[in-house]
């Protein structure tokens, strides 16, 4: 063993790079270069029956389909205790995962030509190519149901979301013409290794499961996977290069449709889980400057998920805001970041403590590798404050008479309506005014995620 350097470490699962001098005798279908990567899980109770054994077979089962996907060389079932309970180990494969550098670097600028069709081909594969039967652990799961229990048990309060609930429910694809498979749940950047000429490897197969295939597809075309990228596929490509050669490669045809159901599912799930992971901070579970500073992003997705089920009428909106004269912007000190109204909203107080906590004990304490990515965060939390303080007037009478037009007094009780159904017959009037407070948040917590009006 030349060295064992530790990549990742959460509540669940640690990651390590291992270098290991190259075996005398190379197994078949390794490559013998002594670069390993292993993932350990940490619970007491493995999630998965067999441990992550089982996970390293879904890696294995899709690379035999055609996927690419590590290598796996040894897991759980193998005996190696003092590895843990539950864990594997695969062939490190060289590439680079970090999506901003895959979108901008000039090395990565063939990569990037292809990568639209390499996706489809891979999804393809594993689609058509694995069967459920011999992963017998996979979950079929609703994931409306899952995130309306994540909301709820997060006590999150947002009027935006219940509208994407309402649209989500009144338009799920026919159950009739879904043919279930296994879905790798998280196919992204980020849970991809990227080489010069492109896909290297798919990863991270932990939420794995049987579900409408085309959740991949609608998944990788969420906005927030773009990473800035101006494109809709991974910020890359566009639509058609995904689903031909998704097409080719599966031999039926993408059902569109559904796709863009999926990607409003999946804008949806990434609201919910931005405040998932603040509420990591705020309950005290995990203080982290930057598990803190994903909540204000919910507003990013909120105006994402109205956008797209909003029709254009709400272009004019994010253009001029509500009434005449007023430019969408200024924002409510509480709505804006705070979480009077429901969970994962830190206020700029919280953030404040989020980011003093991070000086004193990692800048100001020793600093270590993580401290330059965390700064750049803790300085977004300062900025986001600082917006909220000079902005903030204006906002809470604004939004006052905008809930008062529709006959409420606060945002809990209008999403409780939206819920409940009791709006369904101006949907119009109250998707445009939800609109204008999701502006007035994102205008605080991120104004470059609003996009030109057009029409």
């Amino acid at each position: 063993m030349r060295s064992v350097t530790q990549l990742s470490g959460g509540a669940s699962r640690q990651t390590y790079a291992v270098e290991a001098l190259p075996p005398t005798a190379v197994a078949a279908g390794t490559s013998g270069s002594g670069a390993y990567i292993l993932q350990r899980e940490l619970a007491d109770e493995p999630r998965l029956p067999g441990g992550m054994a089982d996970e390293a077979d879904l890696v294995t089962a899709a690379r035999l389909a055609g996927v690419p996907a590590p290598v796996v060389v040894g897991t759980n079932r193998d005996g190696a205790a003092a590895l843990g309970h539950s864990f594997f180990v695969t062939e490190r494969v060289p590439g680079e995962t970090i999506a901003r550098r895959i979108l901008r670097d000039d090395r990565y600028e063939r990569a990037r030509q292809v990568l639209p069709a390499q996706l489809g081909r891979a999804l393809g594969s594993l689609h058509t190519g694995v069967d459920p039967a011999d992963l017998p652990w996979l979950e079929e799961t609703d994931e409306v149901a899952k995130y309306r229990e994540a909301a709820d048990e997060l006590d999150l309060v947002s009027p935006a979301f219940e509208l994407g609930f309402r649209w989500l429910e009144a338009n799920r694809p026919a159950a009739e013409a879904t043919t279930k498979t296994v879905v790798h749940g998280d196919f992204r950047l980020g849970n991809l290794i990227v080489d010069e000429d492109g896909l290297a490897a798919v990863i991270d197969w932990e939420l794995g499961h049987l579900g409408d295939p085309m959740e991949d597809l609608g998944w990788v075309c969420v906005r927030a996977w773009r990473f800035g990228g101006p494109a809709p596929v991974a910020g890359v490509g566009d639509y058609e290069q995904l689903f031909d050669a998704y097409e080719e490669a599966a031999g039926h045809p993408v059902d569109r449709s559904a796709v863009r159901w999926w990607e409003i599912l999946g804008t949806l799930k990434w609201g919910i889980m931005c405040g998932m992971q603040a509420n990591r901070h705020l309950s005290g579970d995990v203080p982290s400057v930057e598990l803190v500073s994903i909540g204000p992003r919910m507003a990013e997705q909120e105006y994402d998920l109205l956008r797209l089920i909003g029709g254009e009428h709400l272009t004019g909106i994010a253009a001029t805001g509500d009434e005449p004269g007023e430019r969408a912007g200024a924002a409510d000190p509480v709505l804006a970041t705070g979480l009077a109204e429901g969970g994962g909203r830190p206020s700029a107080s919280q953030l404040l403590d989020a980011v003093r906590e991070f000086l004193v004990g990692d800048v100001v304490g020793g600093a270590d590798r993580r401290v330059g990515f965390h700064a750049r965060v803790a300085a977004n939390a300062v900025a986001i404050v600082g917006r909220e303080l000079a902005l903030a007037g204006p906002a809470a009478e604004r939004r006052r008479r905008r809930l008062a037009a529709l006959g409420f007094d606060q945002e809990r009780a209008l999403a409780s309506a939206i819920r409940a159904g009791q709006l369904d017959d101006r949907l119009d009037q109250v998707t445009g005014a939800v609109m204008a407070s999701v502006l007035d948040r994102l205008a605080i917590n991120n104004p470059r995620w609003i996009e030109p009006a057009t029409g």
